[in-house]
């Protein structure tokens, strides 16, 4: 059965970090871009950063720059989203998605809440 699993979110207080992790299972992530997306309530969807599959290049939005950082082991069929000095922008459902670089396939996950407040 093809999942993508996100975790690692919850309550952090501002300037604080998070590793949110999108494990993948029945198939082979090593081809697939990775995406993360956030929504907040009453806001659109909005895209916070993209690692590509084969070379690993790595993209931000303006909003997460040298804040975020992504990661992925391909051994491990993980993607990781590192969150350092977190705002209460922030603070949406996070969700990642499996993109093949070739085909119409889009993976997506069931999202994990990221909650910035003190």
């Amino acid at each position: 059965q093809v999942q993508l699993v996100e975790s690692g979110g919850g309550l952090v207080q501002p300037g604080g970090s998070l590793r949110l992790s999108c494990a993948a299972s029945g198939f082979n992530l090593n081809y697939y871009a990775i995406d993360w997306f956030r929504q907040a309530p009453g806001k659109e969807h909005e895209g916070v950063s993209c690692i590509s599959g084969r070379d690993g290049n790595a993209y931000y939005d303006d909003s997460v720059k040298g804040r975020f950082t992504i990661s992925r082991d391909n051994a491990k069929t993980t993607v990781e989203l590192q969150m350092n000095n977190l705002k209460p922008e922030d603070t949406a459902v996070y969700y990642c998605n499996a993109r093949h670089p070739f085909l119409a396939i889009n993976y997506w996950g069931q999202g994990t809440q990221v909650t910035v407040s003190s």
